[in-house]
């Protein structure tokens, strides 16, 4: 087991009812980051349908309170089951305290019009880059993935605009399914902090992701990289939205996210 599936690792307690662990490796600043939680919510979902035919397609996540290192229970429903898409919900709770919400879908494929006219960047292979070394400014949770750099302009460099991104994968490398994926939509620095010349926050209010590939990827490797590229346009009232997508190493699109966030000095 790697040590990613170890951190998100559920323990069935009855029908749609999950027991985990809020790791502390995973914190940013005063809590656990944003895409790791969505992790331990789609495993849950995931272990709640039990169907390998119905993949995740659509997971929505709003993020209530900040959580805290311990215990952590995921109370799942099942919404509506159809004949190729299951609608389900979810709640995570510590205590008696509500820290998340979530709406899912998962579903069968279906017969229809396919095209693709995302196109992935035009940028060096990971092997050509180096590593994000770690500095006083990287929040913790970082140190669980191996890091290039390779879309836009770097933290705190004042670019002209806000998009970001490079290839990643966990320290421990395994192979991408959903549940990896959802922890990559939120893995990289916000994309507003190339724009910027000061430290400052950026929580997450919500968080959805589209998986657009069937996961895990024909022959995976253990030791691939996936290529990470998000953009914000707009930055207001101190919220920005940011959009995401996942791509492969061959150019496959795994996934698209956007997420609403706050962008807030930060403490100190």
């Amino acid at each position: 087991m790697s040590s990613f599936d170890a951190d998100t690792a559920l323990e069935p307690r009855g029908a749609g009812l999950f027991v985990g662990h809020i790791e502390r490796r995973w914190w940013v600043d005063r809590g656990p980051n944003g895409g790791y939680l969505a992790a331990i919510v789609l495993r849950a979902l995931t272990l709640t349908v039990g169907d390998a035919e119905r993949a995740p397609r659509s997971l929505t996540v709003h993020y209530a309170a900040v959580p805290e290192e311990g215990p952590v229970r995921v109370e799942c429903s099942v919404e509506r089951s159809g004949r190729s898409v299951a609608s389900l919900s979810a709640r995570v709770v510590q205590g008696e305290r509500l820290v998340a919400m979530a709406l899912a879908a998962f579903s069968k494929s279906w017969p229809g019009v396919d095209y693709a006219d995302a196109v992935m960047p035009d940028v060096p292979a990971p092997e050509d880059l180096e590593t994000v070394a770690p500095g006083p400014l990287r929040p913790p949770f970082l140190s669980n993935f191996d890091m290039r750099w390779a879309v836009g302009g770097l933290p705190l460099s004042g670019s002209e605009s806000a998009r970001a991104g490079g290839w990643l994968r966990p320290v421990d490398p395994r192979p991408a399914d959903a549940v990896l994926v959802a922890a990559l939509t939120d893995a990289w620095a916000p994309s507003p902090f190339s724009r910027l010349t000061v430290p400052a926050a950026a929580p997450t209010i919500d968080l959805t992701i589209h998986f657009r590939s069937p996961l895990p990827l024909p022959a995976p490797r253990d030791d691939d990289f996936y290529l990470g590229v998000f953009t914000s346009r707009t930055a207001a009232g101190g919220f920005f939205e940011e959009d995401g997508e996942i791509w492969s190493r061959a150019g496959v699109l795994l996934a698209q996210s956007r997420q609403l966030a706050l962008l807030l000095p930060a403490p100190g």
